[in-house]
């Protein structure tokens, strides 16, 4: 058997775990690993925990890098993920897209960078950008399944878990390393430049620094900009004013039904950078560093829902120009500083003790036209320390603590939610032992939970626990069948809790219960995986039962002349499955033909409710590309279905066929990283909307895309 190529991270995520002493040394001599799918690392296994030999007990397990990365890296994270299983993006606006996993977002997903959550609102509500640039990522890691619940309580969903170099974590061979690129986009006229370097100071100091910049016009969509029902509904409104006269409001209304091209006011500025410096020494190693992030974004109206504010005092004169529509923008930045450590013990109990501690300071503003809407303050900090047990006779693990605090302010005449102090601590243990061929493994977490909504007094404690369990069985090498079970608990936000008012951004009025109790579920996994000279295959299968879940939906009711979004308990059932595949076909003139798949699907009910809202449809994605040591490419369709299952007053969404190409060339080779890429997205132009999205019905995705992109290392 080929040796995998192990990676190890420092204090990544929420959770480590070892695993027995020589285990990661080099295997027997074997057949070679089956071709790379751009979808999932076959021959690199992702280790976002620093021993843990395969996260055996995290059946789902992705891992976007090199090339992968540079293809599909958008403005925000959630949009870069799409071509992974189980992963679709909130896609609220091109400025604001989250990743939704197995039908899961908001608060039951953790974003991380570097394994410390991103310390930002984006959890707060779909039009929040998440506070990370994809663009200087060194890779992105998505786990799924129910050991992500040791991650916290809020990665019952899964976890993205950005990994970048502000923090160094080795020496540079030649004592230095830049890393360059640099990108065009036709779909919204996307001009992106970023870089890093670092350099080494003496024999254990590194040095570093990065920055990037992002510019779009208003994104360019193919097909209608609005859905068919509010086309339908533009088309009404056209009959009724044109009966009563209103010829110019007519034909504004069917001008707005017919809009193709452009979506209104979803251009981008974004930009990022930041400085680190570590010692990297035998036994410590140990680095801090700052950040500062910043992005200035609009966000498209829905027709007929603009704001009212002010029209009182233009009389009837103002009532009769119209809906009072504005456009919001948001304008957003972030300071955070950072520090890792680790120190590495030669005898004893304990073989490293790790450190990981992030504090940012954020704030936005959504402005409403050229006026102060609503401003967005907060002031977080997490921290987390693990001490990682030596590996003894096939047993190993690791135990530590969490703390997480966050106090936010929101200011203004639309704040939906009152100044609140959010609490957590957390104390967790990960073992597993390994048998051979046979192996299992084990968690428990305990949470204290605090939320304080410090305008009117009311404060409420939640105290959880979760367990995890897993067993693997290996009859051959590279063959591998699972199943997990776990047991957890979720505390209720300060935004499900306490949220009164409305929200101009969502063009919603957003209501809380401030008796919400905890969230209980029970999952269950199973899984398959295969890996032969040729090819590979995995499936896995998972279901997870609700006591008292927790969800925002739609009332029919309006309030401030808002729609009202309020939050509900009710017990839920998700469950689906998502299949992986690659082969390859034949080599001929240099080139390797691979073939590659993907499927995935969730269904989630609510008990005597019907289904849950915004959940995704059936997705199959098949591509075929050719590969060699200077040049690859690249051709591939993906089939959405159609979502015709939906909750009261959610609209039904059309399914659409994309179909993309590209074209990546290393003039040095494989064993460099420098690659120039040309890629055509959405080569037909389709109109396609995500069901995940609040604003799906007119923020559809872009229409065609040619985009040029370089990435230059040395």
């Amino acid at each position: 058997m080929k040796a995998p190529i192990v990676r190890f991270y420092p204090l990544l995520l929420l959770s480590s775990v070892i695993i027995p002493a020589g285990a990661l040394a080099q295997a027997p001599a074997g057949p070679p690993a089956p071709p790379t799918s751009p979808h999932n690392s076959q021959e690199e296994i992702v280790v976002t925990a620093p021993y843990l030999r395969e996260l055996d007990i995290l059946a789902g397990k992705s891992v976007l890098a090199g090339e992968d990365l540079q293809r599909n890296v958008r403005v925000q994270i959630g949009d870069s993920l799409t071509s992974i299983p189980g992963v679709s993006a909130t896609s609220f606006t091109p400025g604001a897209s989250r990743p939704v996993l197995r039908g899961f977002q908001g608060e039951r997903v953790r974003v991380l960078t570097d394994g410390i959550g991103s310390i930002d609102v984006s959890n707060t509500s779909a039009d929040h950008a998440v506070t990370i640039d994809p663009l200087t990522a060194e890779r992105i890691e998505v786990l799924r399944g129910p050991a992500v619940l040791l991650f916290g309580s809020q990665a019952a969903g899964g976890v993205v878990n950005v990994i970048d170099h502000r923090i160094p974590r080795e020496l540079p061979e030649k004592g230095y390393h830049v890393d360059l690129i640099g990108g065009l986009g036709s779909a919204a006229n996307e001009r992106s430049i970023g870089g890093a370097v670092d350099f080494r100071l003496g024999s254990n100091i590194v040095v570093h620094a990065d920055g990037s910049f992002r510019k779009t016009g208003d994104l360019r969509t193919g097909g209608h900009v609005l859905s068919n029902n509010l086309r339908a509904e533009q088309f009404e409104i056209a009959a009724e004013e044109a009966e009563e006269g209103h010829f110019e409001e007519a034909e504004e209304a069917l001008a707005l039904a017919n809009r193709k091209g452009k979506i209104p006011n979803s251009a981008i500025e974004q930009k990022s950078g930041g400085v680190g410096i570590a010692y990297v020494g035998d036994k410590l190693t140990v680095g801090v560093s700052y950040g500062r992030f910043e992005s200035d974004y609009g966000v498209p109206s829905r027709p007929g829902a603009g704001h009212h504010e002010g029209e009182e005092e233009e009389g009837e004169e103002g009532e009769e120009e119209g809906h009072g529509e504005v456009p919001v923008t948001i304008g957003l930045k972030q300071d955070r500083y950072d520090l890792r450590a680790e120190y590495r013990f030669d005898t004893g109990f304990l073989d490293k003790a790790r450190l990981r501690i992030g504090a940012a300071n954020y704030e936005h503003t959504e402005f409403e036209g050229d006026e102060v809407g609503t401003l967005f303050k907060s002031d977080g900090l997490e921290g987390r320390l693990e001490l990682g047990q030596r590996a003894r006779g096939g047993w190993g693990g690791t135990s530590g603590i969490q703390y997480f605090e966050r106090d936010l302010d929101v200011i203004g005449a639309e704040a939906f939610v009152p100044p609140s102090r959010s609490e957590q601590f957390g104390i967790f243990t990960v073992q597993e032992v390994d048998f051979g061929k046979f192996g299992v493994e084990g968690g428990a977490r305990f949470e204290r939970t605090e939320q304080r909504d410090q305008l009117n007094d009311i404060d409420r404690d939640f105290d959880t626990f979760s367990v995890a369990a897993g067993a693997y069985y290996e009859p051959q090498p590279r063959m591998k069948l699972g199943a997990n079970l776990s047991r957890t608990g979720r505390a209720p936000s300060a935004e499900e809790l306490f949220s009164n008012g409305p929200h101009i951004a969502t063009q919603s009025f957003e209501i809380g219960d401030p008796d919400l109790k905890v969230e209980k579920s029970t999952g269950a996994e199973a899984y398959f995986r295969v890996e032969k000279a040729r090819w590979s295959f995995s499936a896995t299968a998972f279901a997870t039962w609700f006591d008292d879940f927790i969800y925002q939906d739609e009332t029919g009711e309006e309030q401030d002349e808002l729609p009202v979004f309020q939050y509900f308990q009710r017990d839920a059932t998700f469950y689906g499955f998502e299949l992986e595949a690659s082969a390859k076909l034949f080599e001929a003139r240099g080139f390797a033909f691979v073939a590659d798949g993907v499927a995935d699907y969730v269904r989630a009910s609510l008990k005597n409710g019907g289904p849950v809202p915004r959940i995704p449809p059936l997705r199959l994605l098949g591509g075929i590309e050719a590969q060699s040591d200077k040049l690859d490419g690249r051709l591939e369709v993906e089939w959405i279905d159609r979502q015709g299952r939906i909750a009261d007053f959610e609209t039904k969404t059309d399914g659409f066929t994309l179909v993309n190409a590209s074209l990546a060339w290393r003039p040095w080779g494989k064993q460099r990283e420098t690659t120039i890429l040309l890629s055509a997205n959405n080569i037909f132009d389709v109109e396609a909307r995500r069901h995940a999205s609040f604003t799906k019905d007119f923020v559809p995705l872009g229409g065609r895309d040619i985009r040029v992109g370089a990435r230059f290392s040395f």
